[in-house]
C-alpha cells in the first residue's frame, strides 16, 4: 500500500497542476481583467491585449497560486478546506510545483512582455510577488490585517486589464481596483469565521481568531458600508451610468444585509453564506458596469 502511494505521488496528472493554480480564483480574477480592458475603450477590444494579455496575466496568477501551495502545504493538511490540496497530499511534490510556477510565471512574463507591454508585465510581477510571498510568505502569518494588506495584490487584475489595453495607469483603473480592495476584507473575514477553529489550530492569526467574532463581524460591517460607497463612485466620476448606479446599489444592499445578518446574528450560516454572496456580487458588479458600459457610454476616457 505505501509503495502505490508513492508510486502516485511521483506521477501527479495534469488535473493536479491545474488544480495548483487554484482556477476558480483565477477566472474571477480574469473576468475582473477581461471588463477592466473593456471599460478602457469605447469600442472593442484589440485581439491582442484581449487574448495575450489575459493569458499572461492568467499564467502569473496561476504561478503566484502554485506557489502559495507550496509555502502553505504544512499548514494546509491541518485545515479540512485545504487538506485536499496536492502539495498537502504529497501528490505533486513541492519541488515539482515550483518548477511548474516558474515555468508559468515565465511564460506569463515573456508573453506580457513581448506582445503586450512592459507596463503590465511588472504590474503583473509586483501583484504576483505581493501575493505569493509578501502575503503568504509573511503577512499571513505576521498580523489579523494579513488580508487588508495582502488585499492589494489581489485587487490588481482590473487595472492590468486597463494597462494591458492603454498602457497607461489611469485613475479609473485604479477605482476598479479599489472596488477590489475594499471587497476582500468582508469576503475573506466571513469565510475567517466560518472556519475560525482550523485558522486558530494552525496558528494563523486572522482576525477571528486574535480579536474575536463579535470584533470581526463589526468590522465586516463597516468595510461593506466602505466598499457600497466605493462601488457608487464610478457613477460619480462619469466612468459609468444609471444601469451599473443600480444595479450596484442593489447588489450592494443585499450585502449589506449578509452583513447585518451576520452582525445581529439572524441566520446561524450567515458567515458561509456571506462568504458566497460576495463571490456573485463581485461577479455580477462588474458584468453589470460593463453592460452599463455599452448601453450608456458616458465616461470620458
Amino acid at each position: 500500500m505505501a509503495t502505490s502511494s508513492a508510486t502516485v505521488a511521483t506521477r501527479p496528472r495534469f488535473k493536479d497542476f491545474y488544480t495548483l493554480t487554484k482556477p476558480n480564483v483565477v477566472a474571477l480574477m480574469i473576468v475582473t481583467s477581461v471588463i477592466g480592458m473593456f471599460m478602457a475603450v469605447d469600442g472593442w477590444v484589440p485581439w491582442q491585449p484581449l487574448v495575450l494579455g489575459n493569458l499572461g496575466i492568467a499564467l502569473c496568477a496561476g504561478a503566484a497560486a502554485a506557489v502559495n501551495h507550496v509555502i502553505d502545504h504544512r499548514i494546509d493538511t491541518k485545515m479540512a478546506r485545504t487538506a485536499n490540496r496536492p502539495v498537502a497530499t504529497g501528490v505533486v511534490t513541492s519541488t515539482q510545483a515550483v518548477i511548474f510556477a516558474a515555468a508559468l510565471g515565465a511564460i506569463g512574463m515573456a508573453i506580457l512582455l513581448l506582445w503586450v507591454n512592459a507596463l503590465t508585465a511588472w504590474l503583473t510581477l509586483a501583484s504576483l510577488v505581493g501575493y505569493a510571498f509578501i502575503y503568504t510568505m509573511f503577512l499571513k502569518r505576521a498580523t489579523p490585517q494579513n488580508i487588508v494588506i495582502g488585499g492589494l495584490a489581489g485587487a490588481a487584475p482590473p487595472l492590468l486589464g486597463w494597462t494591458a489595453v492603454t498602457g497607461e495607469v489611469h485613475g479609473h483603473g485604479l477605482l476598479l481596483a479599489l472596488i477590489i480592495f475594499a471587497w476582500t476584507p468582508p469576503h475573506f473575514w466571513a469565510l475567517a469565521i466560518h472556519r475560525k477553529e482550523e485558522y486558530a489550530l494552525v496558528d494563523i492569526p486572522m482576525l477571528p481568531v486574535t480579536h474575536g467574532d463579535a470584533f470581526t463581524r463589526l468590522h465586516i460591517l463597516l468595510y461593506t458600508i466602505v466598499m457600497f460607497i466605493i462601488t457608487v463612485l464610478p457613477f460619480v466620476t462619469r466612468l459609468s451610468g444609471p444601469i451599473y448606479l443600480a444595479g450596484a446599489v442593489i447588489l450592494g444592499l443585499v450585502f449589506l444585509y449578509w452583513a447585518l445578518a451576520m452582525m445581529f446574528h439572524w441566520r446561524e450560516d450567515a458567515p458561509i453564506q456571506t462568504f458566497k454572496y460576495s463571490i456573485l456580487y463581485l461577479l455580477l458588479l462588474f458584468v453589470v458596469m460593463l453592460v452599463d458600459h455599452y448601453i450608456y457610454p458616458t465616461a470620458t476616457l
